[in-house]
């Protein structure tokens, strides 16, 4: 029996197909073998909650996937990984997404992706529901895993969406993705304002906030109201910051990155882990960075690793305040 859900994951959940390495002579060439071709689970959400299942922990997954056999695949992962995915919509003629993801030989990747598929499908109308369901009684942390991913899922339906899960206690947490339609940090500020955690990479932090610095960016991001500002910096770790706290936690040295597809997830995932357990922003942080540390080191996102690997590394990761 899979346990009460306490975290909630509400976006993409799709299929990745990665291919490992590709360089730009694949094009020139009519067939070019590669050391890896692999299918797995990912999109935004659901790359968390297998996250979050690795850490021990029994999350819940709101979404929408079609009925069909990509679809199937999803079930079937999020029901060996103990995830709650009785919020996982499945709707008829829609094309569950697959991701065709082209890793380079440094471990950068480029995506290859549906116009039609259901990693842009989601809607108000497949989340909506979730929050009255029986398993979302128990949630205490709702992430909603990218921002202006989906074109159906307007500024507006998020800000309301948001105040749903604040009335019901919810601490509110978001990633993101760059803006889709020249999105401006005026635009989006009513939605920022509601977050109580957000977790922009570097570039979609520049992007949305007009601040190249990370440092500048994050108080561009708290201006707007947001109470806690987490700007992922890949292999320099991450900077904090709040109205009282400031923290630059680096990144677990000596790491040589193979694929850093869901590397950005895994760190949400991490950070949601240790702010269920009440530690502190920088610790949470810390065990954020540990946990992306293991996720790049494989092809994809369904590396084998466990808590006690993050514990582990967290051992040789020191502050940077």
């Amino acid at each position: 029996m899979i346990p009460t859900p306490e975290i909630a994951l509400i976006g993409a959940a799709i299929v990745d197909i990665p291919l490992a390495p590709v360089g730009p002579e694949v094009f020139a060439r009519p067939s070019t073998p590669v050391e890896r071709i692999a299918m797995g689970a990912g999109g935004d959400a659901l790359n968390e909650a297998l996250a979050l299942s690795k850490l021990g922990l029994a999350p819940m997954l709101v979404s929408v996937i079609g009925e069909d056999p990509a679809g199937d695949f999803v079930l079937k992962t999020l029901e060996r990984a103990g995830v709650d995915a009785s919020c996982v919509r499945r709707e008829p003629g829609l094309d569950t997404g697959i991701n065709i993801v082209l890793v380079g030989p440094d471990g950068e990747r480029r995506f290859v992706t549906s116009r039609t598929g259901s990693l842009r499908s989601l809607g108000p109308e497949h989340i909506l529901p979730a929050l009255e369901s029986p398993a979302f009684s128990g949630v205490k942390i709702a992430c909603l895993a990218s921002l202006f991913v989906s074109p159906r899922l307007t500024l507006s339906d998020t800000e309301a969406l948001l105040d749903a899960l604040k009335a019901r206690g919810v601490t509110l947490c978001a990633d993101t993705t760059r803006p889709k339609n020249n999105e401006t940090l005026r635009d989006a500020a009513p939605v920022l304002s509601r977050l109580d955690y957000f977790f922009p990479n570097r570039d979609e932090a520049a992007a949305l906030t007009g601040e190249a610095d990370p440092e500048a960016a994050a108080d561009a991001l708290l201006e707007c109201g947001v109470k806690h500002a987490v700007i992922k910096l890949g292999g320099e770790g991450c900077l904090l910051k709040s109205a009282s706290e400031r923290h630059r936690i680096p990144a677990i040295p000596g790491i040589i990155p193979v694929d850093t597809t869901g590397a950005g997830d895994t760190f949400a995932a991490g950070f949601l882990a240790a702010l269920l357990e009440g530690r502190s922003f920088a610790d949470c942080g810390r065990f954020a960075c540990a946990a992306a540390s293991l996720c790049v080191e494989g092809v994809g996102t369904s590396g084998v690793w466990t808590r006690e690997d993050v514990e582990a590394r967290l051992k040789g990761l020191g502050t940077r305040d």
